[in-house]
């Protein structure tokens, strides 16, 4: 391995080049790992799959003129049994405007000859404010928290009991 390389966790070949083209900024060093029938799957938002390395070239690209200080990070690599790549990453860099961006997950690359044939691509970004973990879980299932209902059922109660005429418009106005 390269010592000198931030990317030393990634196994030599395709997967490390694209993470130091990335790093480098080199477009044509990334869409070179790439099969030209690549497979990129999106399973968290399947409508963003697709096939061919023109859509990365297109991608990156677009992400390399809006993030110009991007940056990759690995956090943790390891090659499985059947040859597949699995690396915990994620990418920082800042908009045009000031935003900065952060993205962080999971991707998951099969390899064929010396490219890089499929990915199944996990990366979000990353939410700062996006709720307590009970919040998340209630939205899921379609519930409000056991605190918001017991406020609603509170409310109702009250406005029940100004509506004595059991409207549920209020007051049975015309």
């Amino acid at each position: 391995m390269d010592a000198q390389s931030p990317f030393e966790a990634l196994p030599a070949g395709p997967v490390r080049r694209l993470f130091e083209s990335i790093s480098q900024h080199d477009l044509g060093g990334m869409v070179a790992c790439f099969a030209e029938d690549y497979v990129n799957e999106t399973p968290i938002h399947p409508d963003r799959s697709f096939t061919g390395r023109e859509q990365v070239r297109k991608n990156w690209s677009t992400i390399l003129a809006g993030l110009r200080d991007l940056q990759p990070y690995v956090v943790r690599a390891t090659t499985a049994p059947d040859g597949m790549v699995w690396v915990e990453w994620g990418q920082r860099g800042t908009r045009p405007d000031g935003v900065p961006v952060a993205l962080a997950g999971v991707s998951i690359f099969t390899l064929d000859a010396d490219a890089i044939a499929a990915v199944r691509f996990y990366l979000e970004p990353v939410e700062r404010e996006s709720g307590d973990v009970n919040a998340n879980v209630h939205s899921i299932v379609g519930q409000i928290p056991a605190t918001a209902a017991a406020g609603s059922a509170s409310a109702a109660s009250d406005a029940g009991a100004s509506n004595a005429s059991g409207d549920p418009a209020g007051g049975g106005r015309p």
